[in-house]
């Protein structure tokens, strides 16, 4: 090109949990069986909509209404039930001016990080949702700001870790939280929110808080909504949306609640500046946002969510009683929505261990992907596990964070399937670290 088209942030947008589905499917192709544990969709692993969900979806779709568009800001009586359900949780109060919807979180997020000023930095947590790290690393141009999220502490925030970054890095505006977290499946109960809160309180700092796993948590814990703990004075923005919790991914139906939006003339206009983005778009999709209020509001919606967060909490169990004895692997039991992070003790990997894999075509293309330099171990690991067993999982250090793990999903429907898969991994683990016994490391 006769000039730089390259945007400063290009080489920030990496999306690793589909990027492996590109090296799953060539080997797919070459005869391994893959099993998907890398992406969060319930569809995908053979979770069904009930029927009576179908039914209202489908009464929907022959009012006129659905094919038209809606208002920029979504539609005005789900934006007034979306407000009631908040109001009703307690503390702070919203209307529905105070609510904007979008085409799922993923086109949310892209106009939050968008629309900041690029040198206004928001603190990310590490392990970071790779949609969230990303874009905010787009937006800036560099690498992420990150604090930690302590796995020797439940995955819960390193709360002098934030404030250190605060303190010294005079570029930060914003701290982001999940809650329940993606890739952990952590759950912070009220005084972690309200420790983060009164940081952001002193410090002058915004909050933004994807809450999209809510009303997805499980063994005895409670997730704390951003709600009930904000107060009145910290501006925040909540995340919310429906493709996890129904599930309806392919809905692309995600919203923006908006707190103590007056407490501060600047965000005020930063809000605006994110509806103005949106009405450049027109709206978002209209028949998700008039099935929503009927859909959540139905009799059998409570039970439908709770039978499937009690197989969650089952599938939570037997994962973490799997892998908390596997040697060299420190995991903790996910708590909410539906995912759990395992890390290798620091030194347990290095670039000599391998899994055996029978196809030489298949072997030859994982040797060639790990030959590479810069090959993060965990990453290598992930590949040999892919070729090996046919298990696609992400590598954690694809998630912000310098820690070597992988993230995988309690998603797989039938149970003896499921445990399968978990004892094929632990028994792969062991025979992974063994495989470089007297070869010494070089991790």
């Amino acid at each position: 090109m006769r000039t730089d088209i390259l945007h400063v942030g290009a080489d920030e947008l990496t999306y690793e949990i589909r990027n492996i589905v590109n090296v799953g499917d060539t080997l797919k192709s070459l005869g391994v069986q893959v099993n998907w544990e890398n992406i969060g969709d319930p569809i995908a692993k053979g979770e069904e909509v009930p029927t009576w969900m179908k039914e209202i979806v489908a009464e929907a779709v022959y009012e006129n209404q659905s094919y038209g568009y809606s208002p920029t800001k979504g539609l005005l009586e789900t934006r007034e039930f979306v407000a009631q359900c908040t109001n009703a949780r307690g503390g702070v109060q919203i209307d529905a001016d105070d609510i904007i919807f979008f085409n799922g979180l993923g086109d949310a997020i892209s106009k939050v990080y968008g629309m900041l000023k690029p040198t206004a930095r928001v603190l990310v947590p590490t392990p970071s949702y790779t949609t969230h790290s990303s874009a905010e690393a787009a937006h800036a141009g560099t690498q992420p700001v990150t604090y930690i999220l302590d796995p020797n502490h439940l995955w819960y925030p390193d709360l002098e870790d934030i404030e250190n970054h605060i303190k010294y890095n005079p570029a930060v505006a914003g701290i982001l939280m999940l809650n329940p977290d993606n890739p952990t499946g952590a759950v912070y109960p009220a005084d972690v929110m309200r420790a983060i809160v009164e940081i952001c309180e002193k410090n002058e700092l915004f909050i933004i808080c994807d809450e999209i796993y809510q009303n997805m948590t499980y063994n005895g814990t409670t997730s704390a909504p951003l709600c009930t703990v904000i107060g009145d004075k910290v501006p925040a923005l909540c995340m919310r949306g429906i493709s996890k919790e129904m599930p309806w991914p392919g809905s692309r139906c995600g919203w923006i609640e908006v707190y103590n939006r007056r407490r501060d003339p600047m965000f005020a206009t930063y809000v605006n500046s994110i509806i103005n983005a949106k009405m450049l778009e027109v709206c978002s999709t209209t028949l998700p946002q008039m099935v929503l209020p009927r859909i959540k509001s139905h009799p059998l919606y409570q039970e439908h969510l709770k039978s499937r967060i009690k197989r969650y909490e089952r599938f939570s169990n037997l994962a973490y009683n799997i892998l908390k004895n596997v040697k060299g692997l420190l995991v903790n039991r996910a708590n909410g929505a539906f995912y759990m992070s395992a890390v290798f003790e620091e030194w347990v990997l290095n670039h000599q261990q391998t899994l055996p894999i029978e196809i030489d075509e298949v072997r030859e293309i994982i040797e060639r992907l790990v030959s590479g330099p810069n090959i993060q171990p965990d990453k290598r690991f992930v590949y040999y596990l892919l070729a090996s067993t046919g298990i696609c999982v992400v590598p954690l250090s694809s998630f912000a964070t310098e820690l070597q793990g992988f993230r995988i999903t309690l998603l797989e429907k039938e149970e003896d399937e499921f445990v399968q898969i978990f004892e094929t991994i632990a028994d792969s683990i062991t025979r992974y670290v063994n495989s470089s016994v007297g070869r010494g490391h070089c991790s």
